[in-house]
């Protein structure tokens, strides 16, 4: 028997992983040639599955993917998925929730360490001729600060002893997390403890309708000034016209980020070139390791659900309970 497998889109050059794990499960891969979600949901009609990796999967196409078992997350967040209106399809929706956690916790203690060393200021100096310690002056040393995670999944966890080896103190907030402190790490459910303690604000947290304008104009206000903050997890979670205005009337000392609400980032961004701010590509996910790891991880996740298998990493377990599972449907039929 063959399946239809709906490929959204995705961003490496070659589908030949996924095409090895679909086709030894019976799967036949259908990549999405139009940037229409009219032709994304055309397609969807004879789909069996939906692979995904940043394209927004409009309710629409869900809709209309009445044959569809499983929507599966090349990555961690699902953020571009409706995930209630899969659920109440009866449709499984998996990610792969331990991606690329070296390369990101990597990437933000990067970003720290860049912004702690003023190594992009002392680069663009340099390359300028200047020679000197001036920008060097009020430099603090790393050790013996103050890290706060916002999020505290398993990215923020992968931080953890990374900071903690350059001496970092460590506290982590989470509206679930109980509060307590063991070996270092100091956990927290009170946000304005974390912003009002910390010397770099790290975010980890998914976007959604809880942590969109998470960090607004109060809760920059609430920072050091000497603060610094970082973001590899979503750009929707900070105001980003706030955290220019802080950043440039010197509130805060500066922020590094890897995302941002909109991307690639129009020419008139309010952050772009401006001092104390450092931006990189969302790259921090990158490695050739990681893209082959998640390219056969979502697709594996794919072909279980097409060999009659729950797949590990479900994402809207509750789904299992409605009259209306597909996979249950499906496989007691066969």
């Amino acid at each position: 028997m063959t399946f239809n497998v709906l490929l959204t889109d995705y961003a490496w050059p070659s589908l030949k992983i996924e095409r090895e794990v679909l086709e030894a499960a019976g799967g036949h891969l259908i990549v999405a040639e139009s940037d229409a979600d009219s032709d994304l949901a055309e397609l969807a009609t004879t789909a069996d599955a939906i692979l995904t990796n940043w394209r927004r999967v409009p309710v629409e196409v869900l809709d209309m993917a009445s044959r569809c078992l499983v929507v599966s997350r090349y990555g961690i967040g699902v953020d571009n998925i409706p995930v209630a209106r899969a659920t109440e399809l009866g449709i499984l929706v998996t990610n792969v929730p331990d991606f690329c956690l070296d390369e990101v916790s990597d990437h933000a203690m990067a970003l720290i360490l860049a912004c702690a060393r003023r190594l992009v200021t002392f680069n663009a100096l340099t390359r300028k001729g200047s020679w000197n310690l001036d920008a060097a002056a009020g430099m603090s040393r790393l050790r013996g600060q103050t890290l706060g995670l916002i999020g505290f999944g398993n990215v923020a966890r992968a931080v953890v002893p990374k900071a903690r080896a350059f001496g970092l103190d460590v506290l982590a907030y989470s509206p679930r997390l109980e509060p307590g402190r063991r070996e270092g790490l100091e956990t927290t459910n009170d946000l304005q403890q974390v912003l009002a303690a910390s010397d770099y604000v790290s975010l980890h947290a998914p976007a959604n309708a809880e942590t969109i304008g998470l960090i607004g104009a109060p809760e920059l206000a609430a920072m050091k000034p000497g603060a610094y903050l970082i973001n590899t997890s979503r750009g929707a979670l900070i105001d980003e016209e706030a955290l220019a205005r802080v950043v440039r009337e010197g509130r805060i000392a500066g922020a590094a980020l890897d995302v941002l609400a909109h991307e690639p980032a129009p020419a008139d961004h309010p952050l772009l070139g401006l001092d104390g701010v450092i931006i990189t590509p969302h790259v921090a996910f990158y490695s050739e390791a990681a893209i082959r790891d998640v390219e056969s991880r979502a697709a594996s996740n794919v072909a279980d659900v097409l060999r009659g298998r729950l797949p590990t990493a479900i994402v809207n377990p509750e789904v299992a309970e409605r009259p209306n599972f597909r996979f249950a449907r499906a496989y007691a039929d066969r």
